[in-house]
């Protein structure tokens, strides 16, 4: 785009003094026509830039006119490398953005932040499955929240509504859309809206809104509800990292004792705590929650009508 590159040109002309246009050229890896028409533009819009002829000319600066983004201290340079270096890997115009950045840089910090931007790579796929891409739904989103467009789409197969984007969490591989409407600030999950289209009407982001604050509001909620339905159980010490992974944080340990831990785990349902712990067995024991044993024994009968008459008698030693 060619605000970045007018930025990438005021940043490089405060690093190194005096330029010329066929040096800007080679390192926006742009025509010298180019690089030239944008340190006019510079110029006709006020900034101090000036073109000086003769053999060592070029152009620069005038008055000391700085921008605040080469402010950086060595440290802060390295920290924000370390963070954009690994997700630019995932993106040929992250990746562009970011070689430009740091040829942007004072001298004496490119090393090191170009030794930070590839000290971490970041593998989103799971193991034994495919890194997921970028929907055009998310890329649709993620352009109206930029510019601030109206968008419309149908919800789960509801009517269709319009409301301004505010904002794009993903969490987990999944994709959430936090909107204003008029009924306030809503989420809504990407993969289950449909027909998103951008609408030629614009909205003013509310100034104090925060996309982490509504984030960490949302989930609170979705972990209130998370906890509504709980149970006690009992299961060998040694098994807590599974039910830690099936619970997360909704695994909260009560007391050990014996090589036997008893814990609470909760859920939005006492039919989803039964299917974490049908697998289990007698190896765990549920000692609190009748709603939670009831569907446990269900769920026991009808496995048991289900596979009674092919199964084998197991071989006791």
């Amino acid at each position: 785009m060619r605000a970045d590159r007018l930025v990438a040109t005021l940043l490089l002309m405060q690093t190194r003094g005096r330029v010329t246009a066929a040096e800007i050229a080679g390192e926006l890896e742009v025509s010298v026509a180019t690089a030239r028409r944008d340190l006019e533009s510079l110029s006709a819009a006020g900034i101090p830039v000036y073109p000086q002829a003769g053999r060592n000319g070029g152009w620069q600066l005038i008055g000391g006119a700085r921008t605040d983004l080469t402010g950086l201290s060595s440290v802060e340079a390295q920290a924000l490398f370390t963070l954009v270096g690994p997700g630019a890997a995932l993106s040929p115009d992250a990746k562009a953005a970011l070689r430009k950045l740091v040829k942007a840089l004072p001298e004496p910090f490119r090393a090191d932040a170009q030794a930070a931007a590839d000290a971490i790579t970041i593998d989103p796929a799971q193991w034994g499955q495919v890194a997921s891409q970028l929907s055009e739904h998310v890329r649709l989103l993620q352009s109206a929240v930029v510019s601030r467009m109206n968008v419309t789409f149908g919800y789960k197969g509801t009517s269709r509504r319009e409301v301004s984007p505010l904002g794009l969490v993903d969490k987990n591989d999944t994709w959430y859309l936090i909107a204003s409407t008029p009924h306030g600030h809503r989420t809504f999950r990407v993969d289950r809206m449909s027909d998103i289209g951008a609408t030629e009407t614009t909205f003013d982001r509310p100034r104090n809104f925060d996309l982490a604050e509504a984030w960490a509001s949302v989930v609170e909620t979705v972990e209130d509800q998370q906890r509504r339905t709980s149970a006690t159980v009992v299961i060998p010490e040694n098994l807590l990292s599974v039910l830690e992974n099936q619970f997360g944080k909704h695994c909260v340990v009560q007391s050990v004792s014996g090589g036997k831990l008893t814990a609470t785990v909760s859920a939005p349902a006492p039919v989803m705590i039964a299917q974490h712990l049908a697998g289990w067995g007698d190896v765990l024991q549920v000692i609190e929650s009748e709603s939670v044993q009831a569907e446990l024994a269900r769920i026991g009968a009808e496995l048991v009508a289900r596979y009674r008459a092919n199964a084998t008698p197991p071989v006791r030693a």
